[in-house]
């Protein structure tokens, strides 16, 4: 579904986050990245759907070059890809129903959208998404009057407004606590697995990556160091990933 081939990403500071990186995925997965901060997880993840711009390589999906799409195929191509962030980056002072709705930005006539005119069967999808989240009973409240937990859900029913093959989700629960973590990451694995929704996921903590992964990656210093199943990350992996001193943490 997913293939990226010789992926390199220079800053204009001269620092390098991703440096040569190929993998593919393949559709259904459930692929979490792991790494310390700095690795290139989030920048990868941004270059999938070009909020970053590559210095080298291709992304391909289904096997379309997404790093040579001019602007009008860039957006097409995007409906595809849905994005979850760590920030959940929310319209504050909009209704949750407003701010699902946006998922249908890439669909939507631009002047009705402006103006709040959405057609009655994306007003009827985004009721859909909010019930599949739990949260039916705030379509009609301010996004800022919700708790973080309640806010990356509907981050979550944003994404799904798009009908994406392709889910990416950028440390949406490094803001959380544990209990709300494990209640995020249950619907993107619901998503996955009832949906077939392909997910990728960057995550901190590799208890959780251990949960709810089919697979994972690790990244240090912008390159792939394991690829696999992640029982297979032992002692030694481990500290190979997160170095010699890191103690790994559970979150239950």
């Amino acid at each position: 579904m997913l293939a990226i081939r010789h992926l390199t990403k220079v800053y204009p500071n001269g620092f390098k986050a991703l440096d040569d990186l190929n993998l593919e995925v393949e559709s259904g997965e459930f692929l979490v990245i792991i790494g310390l901060s700095g690795s290139g997880k989030s920048t990868l993840l941004r270059c999938i759907n070009r909020l970053i711009e590559p210095t080298e390589g291709q992304v391909l999906l289904d096997g379309v070059d997404i790093t040579a799409a001019a602007p009008a195929e860039l957006r097409r191509i995007r409906r595809d890809i849905a994005m979850i962030f760590q920030q959940f980056n929310l319209v504050k002072r909009s209704s949750v129903s407003t701010n699902v709705l946006c998922g249908r930005l890439g669909y939507a006539r631009t002047l009705p959208s402006l103006i709040g005119l959405w057609p009655t069967a994306d007003k009827a999808r985004a009721a859909a998404s909010l019930e599949l989240v739990g949260l039916s009973d705030k379509a009609r409240s301010r996004a800022d009057a919700l708790s973080g937990g309640q806010q990356q859900r509907v981050g979550i029913a944003r994404a799904l407004m798009q009908e994406p093959k392709l889910l990416l989700a950028d440390e949406p629960v490094a803001s959380l606590d544990p209990a709300t973590s494990h209640g995020v990451l249950d619907y993107l694995r619901d998503l996955n697995r009832e949906r077939g929704m392909t997910v990728l996921c960057s995550l901190h903590f590799l208890s959780l990556a251990r949960e709810y992964a089919s697979r994972v990656i690790a990244l240090k210093d912008g390159r792939l160091m394991f690829d696999g199943r992640p029982e297979a990350i032992d002692a030694a992996r481990f500290r190979e990933i997160y170095g010699e001193d890191a103690v790994e943490v559970e979150i239950r």
